[in-house]
């Protein structure tokens, strides 16, 4: 499993945070707000935004929620990483 390093948390390099700027990205594009990406993939609009920033360790399981609400692949959220 991925662990950010301390000192890396807010890096450009932590995986979490690339994750995070991709799901922004995605969710830009597909012209949703936190709050509706947090409704259609059943999570939290608070936690959409940690997932964002690159502060919550999102799981697969999540990750899967968040792709299908934006109806792309996992794969596309993780391609930078």
């Amino acid at each position: 499993m991925l662990q950010p390093v301390a000192n890396d948390r807010m890096s450009e390099r932590n995986p979490y945070r690339i994750v995070g700027n991709t799901v922004r990205a995605q969710r830009k594009r597909a012209g949703l707000s936190q709050e509706q990406l947090a409704e259609k993939a059943d999570v939290t609009r608070n936690y959409i935004g940690e997932i964002e920033r690159g502060e919550k360790r999102v799981t697969l399981d999540t990750l899967a929620k968040v792709a299908k609400a934006l109806k792309i692949r996992v794969a596309e959220l993780t391609r930078d990483i």
